[in-house]
């Protein structure tokens, strides 16, 4: 009800009758202003007039009913410890594929190899649950997709030179913008889920030591609408998710990544292996030309460009 009032409000010049609402909602109109109600104490600003309610302003929050075919499948809090978790637990009780879990901010967020992701106001943070009809050692392609696509909808929507990092990150004018954290569960020989955690750095201001992140209205200058940009990359990942063909995920992200062909350090939690990253391989994994001439493949680990 929230989503087909705000859809009859938006963009209107004139206020919309009470009496006009009711007849199209199929309510009554104290039922219609109840709802109303509820939308402003959600931070809607919603005149109200002899001749009607007019909508002059919608708060800066990812609210289900925002998102035109994902109102059933978006949970969104205003807080929660990791999105992360939550996605788990309700992966676990059978929850459909593509339900996404969505904190305005997150107090103990999570990054790679148990880093501290900073997740204040003004980001997106977000868990999608996906189940994915792979075995286990190939569920890695849905972290490549994830990447790639969003990549994509950064340089169409902003016209920023958006690259992704090895394994998961994505990076504008080599400073990081966005990170991807994914957990997988099997058995057997068939994945059960596999969730995909993002974090993007949005309208906050992340800080620039020692991470050297940064947020997308500092790289553009002015905020941006984070429900516009959250929209464009749950359909274009559905889309993307729902063609098939996960093979293609490495092709498909190696023309992004600005990892190739540079001298890079990967830290791998056990050792630190530096060389040149000449290639990603199908199983994921970077491969590194060492000192020595021997090349060897890196399957994890967090990686660090070198100054070119």
């Amino acid at each position: 009800m929230k989503s087909r009032i705000l859809e009859m409000l938006r963009g209107q010049t004139e206020p919309v009758s009470g009496e006009t609402l009711s007849a199209q909602l199929g309510v009554s109109r104290v039922a219609v202003w109840k709802h109303l109600q509820k939308l402003q104490a959600l931070g809607y600003t919603i005149e109200s007039t002899a001749r009607g309610y007019r909508l002059m302003a919608v708060p800066d929050k990812l609210y289900p009913w925002e998102f035109s075919g994902w109102e059933n499948r978006i949970l969104h809090h205003e807080s929660l410890n990791s999105t992360m978790e939550t996605a788990r637990s309700m992966a676990r009780k059978g929850c459909p594929a593509f339900t996404v879990v969505i904190a305005e901010e997150q107090t103990v967020g999570r990054g790679r190899l148990q880093r501290t992701w900073v997740s204040e106001a003004g980001g997106i943070y977000f868990t999608m649950v996906l189940r994915p009809s792979l075995p286990p050692q190939l569920a890695f392609r849905v972290n490549f997709v994830a990447s790639t696509v969003l990549a994509r909808v950064l340089r169409r929507r902003f016209d920023v030179d958006a690259r992704v990092k090895w394994p998961n990150d994505i990076l504008i004018d080599e400073r990081k913008v966005c990170g991807l954290l994914a957990e997988m569960d099997a058995e057997a020989d068939a994945v059960r889920f596999v969730n995909i955690g993002i974090g993007i750095n949005a309208n906050n201001e992340p800080p620039p030591v020692p991470t050297g992140a940064v947020s997308l209205r500092q790289v553009l200058g002015h905020r941006i609408s984070r429900r516009d940009l959250l929209a464009e990359f749950l359909d274009a990942f559905q889309e993307r998710m729902e063609a098939g063909h996960l093979e293609n995920a490495v092709a498909e992200w190696r023309p992004y990544a600005i990892t190739l062909n540079r001298r890079v350090r990967v830290a791998t939690g056990r050792e630190t292996i530096e060389g040149t990253a000449v290639d990603v391989d199908d199983n994921g994994a970077l491969i590194l030309a060492l000192a020595d001439g021997t090349r060897r493949p890196v399957i994890y680990g967090d990686c660090f460009l070198s100054p070119d």
